[in-house]
């Protein structure tokens, strides 16, 4: 079992990124859609300027899983990808790195939809 204090940073590390979303959509006028965007590139920026790593290594799950993770693997991919395959790497890199993280949002997004019937808003 681990430690109790990895999960601890874990839980405050999503949650901290959680509460930061939370307060950019009640404070400002910034759509959900363009928060996301933010966090993945702001996850690319981090992991770009060697400042995410440290945060994985410290709270692991609670870097990794919210979306700026999402926007460090696409970066640390694409790297690697450009270390291995040159020019090509580089488009090539980041969808290999997160390959599963895609799958399974298509794949439960398909099973949520089937199951459950939208309602427009009113």
């Amino acid at each position: 079992m681990s430690d109790p204090k990895t999960y601890l940073l874990a839980f405050l590390c999503g949650g901290i990124l959680c509460a930061i979303g939370q307060i950019l959509i009640d404070k400002t006028k910034l759509t959900p859609a363009r928060i996301l965007v933010l966090y993945v590139v702001t996850g690319v920026f981090l992991g770009a300027i060697g400042v995410y790593q440290p945060l994985v290594d410290l709270c692991g799950a609670g870097a990794t899983v919210p979306l700026t993770g999402f926007g460090y693997n696409l970066a640390k991919g694409a790297a690697k990808g450009v270390a291995e395959s040159g020019l090509l790497g580089a488009l090539t890199g980041g969808i290999t790195s997160t390959a599963g993280g895609i799958t399974a949002a298509v794949f439960f997004g398909a099973v949520v939809a089937i199951l459950f019937h939208s309602k427009p808003k009113c």
